[in-house]
């Protein structure tokens, strides 16, 4: 089994920041799932050719339904392995994914590109600023991404609170004011599929 480069772990960092998730059987072993939506098919090519020492089996068309719709998407998934290890015990130490306590030593400008491209868009289509859709941690973990990404880029971010029903939940925004230093962070790993996300 091949080992985890630098690279290669700033991607799996943004893509645990992101849609992607982890899956075990024994605690010894794990393994990433990764699916997106076919339109975002180039992407997943792009994480299959980073990781396919890691696969077994190449990515492949999925339908999902949701309610009355159906939806295709795309993905595949590694072997199980122990050399994601590390990525299972710092981000499923509390047994539900979470943002590990270490994640200013993780996000890279790689890792922080990967997760824009993963889960991450314009606030609105005339709006400067950027929306990082983390909807599934909690309030207190996304101020440890804001102390990150203040203490190693110098980007500063708010928490913004989403309602749905009763359920209240947060996303992570990036003021326009920030735009600049943020994509000069991302910028260089950005795939020409996402362009249109930082276009003006």
């Amino acid at each position: 089994m091949a080992k985890i480069t630098k690279n290669l772990k700033s991607i799996i960092t943004g893509v645990l920041l992101g849609d992607g998730y982890l899956e075990t059987q024994n605690g010894r072993t794990w393994r990433l799932k990764i699916e997106q939506s076919i339109k975002k098919k180039e992407y997943v090519d792009w994480l299959y050719e980073k990781l396919r020492d890691f696969v077994s089996t190449p990515p492949r068309k999925k339908r999902k339904k949701i309610g009355e719709k159906i939806y295709l998407n795309y993905g595949f998934s590694t072997v199980y392995c122990g050399n994601l290890r590390f990525f299972g015990q710092q981000f499923y130490s509390a047994g539900k994914k979470r943002v590990p306590k270490i994640i200013k030593r993780l996000l890279t400008p790689l890792a922080l590109a990967v997760w824009f491209m993963d889960d991450g868009s314009k606030k609105y289509s005339c709006h400067d600023g950027f929306i990082f859709h983390t909807l599934d941690f909690p309030k207190s973990e996304l101020r440890l991404l804001q102390e990150a990404l203040r203490e190693r880029y110098d980007i500063e971010s708010r928490i913004h609170c989403q309602r749905k029903y009763t359920k209240i939940r947060y996303r992570l925004y990036i003021p326009g004011r920030e735009r600049k230093k943020f994509l000069k962070v991302i910028k260089p790993y950005l795939l020409p599929l996402f362009w249109y996300k930082v276009k003006k």
